[in-house]
């Protein structure tokens, strides 16, 4: 017997059976997780045996999850894991333990991440403060600062819907800053222009951090996107790139909510559809207008709660589900 068998064989619910093929089956976990109701006929089953390791398999809503010997835990087996209550830091030993029993390369185990604090760009305060500081500045209000705002509107978003600042020294004067938070402490930033011209994005980031994620708790649903401002604009989280990496995947589990990845209509978006996929995920693609790319764009036709209800109406969990679908999000 593994520790993997043994750790979800102790946290396992009481009710349970053994089927005449060697399943052991009792109320799948994951089914309120994966858009179907919660499981009272005990479709959920798990095996064990020293050769193919340990399998999980729902057979109400579909979610599998297996370990083999000689590979580590899979972000399924440890979702699986964190529903059913095993804490985080058992789930660690578990990782480390697998690691040191099958020779597998430690450095190679994904922890969740830790950020050093950064200082934002000099002279970089919040917009609050410039509305109400600069028209005693002795040069006006500067026209670069009107920018910022009208920018802000273009996107539907307000200065107050998150902690925005702006700079008024070369560089970034002509720039959106957007900070990043991890545990209430400045983490990096990115600062948007709003004029014409390149680079469209000065941007410091610190690797496997999710964007937003602070404001996530208390959530049932938590909303994956690519970009900070469609995460702002209805409150979700962004991977700020075009990839779920397997920090950000740790970081966004741990929160044990239902995670709804909406991919941007593009060939990124393609392949983060099938990274939620692989994760087990949710995906939304709901039926917008052909030429809304993204979140975002979405807002600022719909408004925010219409957008957000289309969202989690059109959330599937079923793999096969998400790629009907997907034919017509990405018209192929």
């Amino acid at each position: 017997m593994n520790v993997v068998y043994e750790t979800l064989m102790s946290h396992l619910p009481a009710k349970r059976k053994t089927t005449p093929s060697g399943w052991l089956s009792f109320n799948a976990p994951c089914c309120v997780h994966n858009g179907t109701g919660a499981d009272t006929r005990q479709r959920a089953g798990i095996i064990n045996n020293e050769q193919d390791g340990t399998s999980y398999h729902c057979f109400n809503c579909g979610y599998k999850a297996s370990w083999k010997p000689g590979r580590r835990i899979t972000y399924k087996m440890k979702r699986l894991m964190q529903w059913l209550n095993i804490p985080d830091d058992t789930i660690t030993k578990v990782s480390l333990a697998v690691l040191e029993t099958e020779n597998i390369d430690a450095q190679k185990l994904v922890t969740l991440p830790k950020f050093q604090t950064k200082e934002l760009p000099e002279g970089a305060k919040p917009l609050q403060e410039w509305a109400d500081y600069c028209a005693m500045e002795k040069t006006g209000v500067d026209e670069n600062l009107f920018k910022v705002f009208e920018y802000l509107q273009s996107r539907q978003l307000y200065f107050d819907d998150y902690n925005f600042h702006w700079s008024p020294l070369p560089g970034y004067r002509d720039r959106l800053i957007v900070p990043f938070y991890s545990k209430k402490q400045i983490v990096g930033y990115t600062c948007r222009k709003v004029k014409e011209g390149k680079p469209k994005y000065v941007s410091e980031q610190q690797p496997g951090y999710v964007f937003n994620l602070d404001a996530q708790s208390n959530r049932v649903y938590t909303v994956v996107v690519e970009g900070p401002f469609d995460a702002i604009a209805v409150e979700g989280v962004a991977l700020l790139g075009n990839e779920i990496k397997e920090q950000q995947a740790l970081q966004i589990n741990s929160l044990n909510t239902k995670v709804i990845v909406v991919p941007d209509r593009d060939e990124a978006g393609q392949h983060i559809l099938n990274q939620a996929i692989d994760l087990g995920w949710g995906v939304s693609m709901p039926a917008w207008d052909d030429d809304i790319k993204d979140v975002n764009e979405a807002v600022q036709r719909y408004g925010k709660l219409y957008t957000l209800h289309t969202i989690v109406g059109s959330a599937e969990f079923s793999e096969l589900k998400i790629k009907l679908g997907a034919k017509k999000w990405f018209n192929f």
